[in-house]
């Protein structure tokens, strides 16, 4: 009996061991190779898996699990055993061509919960640099990211003595999005010159007046954001010093868009911000995005009167 009793907490104890980093890698690597086989029974799937595309929750065996054909030539990953998440952000390949994409991979109990992918396609709507706020469905490059892209694991992991704490990396991120709700690039904790690349496209170093460039910290482009809402910060890589920061942007009324969700990746080197690299998308304007807890700033809201 003792030893029934035994092997029963035993399983029981490694049915719930937290999925270290190795675990969440071989999870990641399961997912994505099933996904591109079109085989949901090649990945350890939880009874209730939930999927979603673009904030749009796909039925198993549907969306991705029929288009998505391979990966691209840049291939990212990213662990946080903490939250138990691993996440994956890059080029994916469909028959219409390569998609710009971050996704998101629950793992409880050595089984995948949850898989939550941003998107961005060729031909999508989107809101380009300078456009305005008017319309600009070229607003993608994937050819820019292949020549630009994120810094390499093995050439970019921290050693432990030099690493953030999750709270310091996720408030360094945090100021990124409270700078831009407040229109003050000032309160953004980040390197003079700091890049960001939306979509493959690169939204700063356009030159000022008097010789000057912008950077991730220029107010120009916060002019039309009144709110981030929905915030989250669903994987704190600490090897890497690398955040994914998830939020709705919310615009003031009469753009093309009133607010896009994005998946934003940022880069932190000593403290600061260096580089950010995002996959964002303009949903219609009746959709619910995020569709994953929290669920403020869902729904549209009107900006502060003046």
């Amino acid at each position: 009996m003792k030893a029934l009793v035994l092997f029963a907490a035993l399983a029981g104890s490694a049915f719930g061991a937290t999925c270290d980093r190795a675990c969440l890698k071989t999870a990641l690597d399961q997912y994505l190779k099933a996904l591109t086989a079109h085989k949901p029974a090649g990945a350890p799937l939880s009874v209730g898996f939930r999927q979603t595309e673009n904030a749009i929750v796909k039925r198993l065996g549907t969306g991705l699990w029929e288009s998505m054909t391979g990966l691209g030539k840049v291939q990212r990953r990213y662990y946080d055993a903490v939250e138990g998440n691993a996440a994956y952000f890059g080029l994916i390949e469909e028959a219409k061509g390569p998609a710009i994409a971050t996704l998101r991979l629950k793992v409880e109990g050595r089984k995948i919960t949850e898989a939550e992918w941003v998107i961005s396609r060729k031909g999508d709507p989107g809101i380009g640099p300078g456009a305005g706020g008017q319309a600009d469905a070229a607003y993608h490059d994937s050819e820019y990211l292949i020549a630009h892209p994120p810094p390499a694991e093995k050439k970019f992991t921290i050693t432990k003595g030099e690493r953030l704490s999750r709270t310091e990396l996720i408030a360094i991120t945090n100021s990124y999005f409270d700078g831009l709700s407040a229109h003050d690039g000032k309160q953004i904790v980040a390197h003079p010159g700091c890049i960001r690349e939306e979509n493959g496209v690169l939204t700063t170093q356009r030159p000022l007046q008097g010789g000057a460039v912008t950077d991730c910290t220029s107010e120009g482009a916060m002019a039309n954001i009144f709110a981030v809402t929905a915030r989250r910060y669903a994987v704190v890589d600490e090897e890497q010093g690398v955040v994914l920061g998830i939020a709705l942007f919310q615009r003031k009324p009469g753009l093309a868009w009133r607010r896009n969700l994005l998946a934003e990746w940022f880069y932190i080197e000593d403290a600061k911000i260096r580089t950010i690299f995002a996959s964002m998308y303009y949903p219609d304007q009746e959709a619910i995005a995020p569709n994953w807890p929290p669920y403020d700033g869902n729904w549209p809201i009107q900006p502060p009167a003046k």
